[in-house]
């Protein structure tokens, strides 16, 4: 079983940065893929970004240049740094943890993390 636990989120206005952090523990395994989701009011769940242990990174396209996934192996945390943010990323942000194993893929999420940008 692994947890997943997020914080960092708040409001902040346009133009401004974030910085979401996710620690996760429980038995982690050198295939998990851990990445973002966000889920605005209405909307469904999207990928924003996800990275391997090796640090293979993938982005939507609504974030490039301006989000920055990265991982620390040692804590098991991965960081989400979002910069210039704009209205539309207002969302809850939700950790994931993609494990792939010869047999099928298992996800666990966190809990979420609230994001506003409102001016």
């Amino acid at each position: 079983q692994v947890q997943l636990v997020e914080s960092g989120g708040g409001l902040v206005q346009p133009g401004g940065s974030l910085r979401l952090s996710c620690a996760a523990s429980g038995n982690m395994l050198s295939v998990d893929i851990m990445g973002w989701f966000r889920q605005a009011p209405g909307k469904q769940r999207e990928l924003v970004a996800r990275i391997s242990i090796s640090g293979v990174r993938n982005y939507a396209d609504f974030v490039k240049g301006r989000f920055t996934i990265s991982r620390d192996n040692a804590e098991n945390t991965v960081y989400l740094q979002m910069n210039s943010l704009k209205l539309e990323d207002t969302a809850v942000y939700y950790c994931n943890l993609l494990r792939v194993l010869g047999t099928g893929t298992r996800d666990y999420w966190g809990q979420g993390t609230q994001v506003i940008v409102s001016s």
